[in-house]
């Protein structure tokens, strides 16, 4: 039987691949990756050469480039996804270091339950 961690991953790895290949299509540049803390991530390059690396968010089923509200989208509607994403990269990429958004979903329920 597989962890829970271990679906997760799988699963983030099925959805990133498939948007890679979407996005390969649409002529934006993206490579599957799996960052130092072992996640995997879609290196994605936008209009001026610069990569930021999409991660997928499985708790909330979001896609995301960086911390800021317009920097996610949703993994449920991967076509709608596909296009933000291309969008904000043909755009570019904000600038500055790329934000991390890590919510860890178990440390806000361990609060509820003392």
């Amino acid at each position: 039987m597989t962890s829970m961690r271990e679906r997760q991953y799988a699963y983030a790895q099925r959805a990133l691949t498939a948007l890679g290949d979407e996005l390969t299509k649409r002529d934006v540049p993206a490579a599957l990756v799996v960052a130092q803390d072992g996640r995997p991530g879609l290196d994605v390059t936008d209009s001026r050469w610069r990569v930021r690396r999409v991660f997928v968010h499985p708790e909330f089923c979001w896609f995301y480039w960086g911390d800021q509200s317009d920097e996610r989208v949703t993994c449920l509607r991967r076509g709608a996804a596909v296009e933000r994403i291309a969008q904000a990269a043909r755009d570019g990429w904000h600038e500055g270091e790329q934000g991390e958004l890590r919510i860890d979903l178990r440390r806000i329920a361990d609060a509820y339950r003392t």
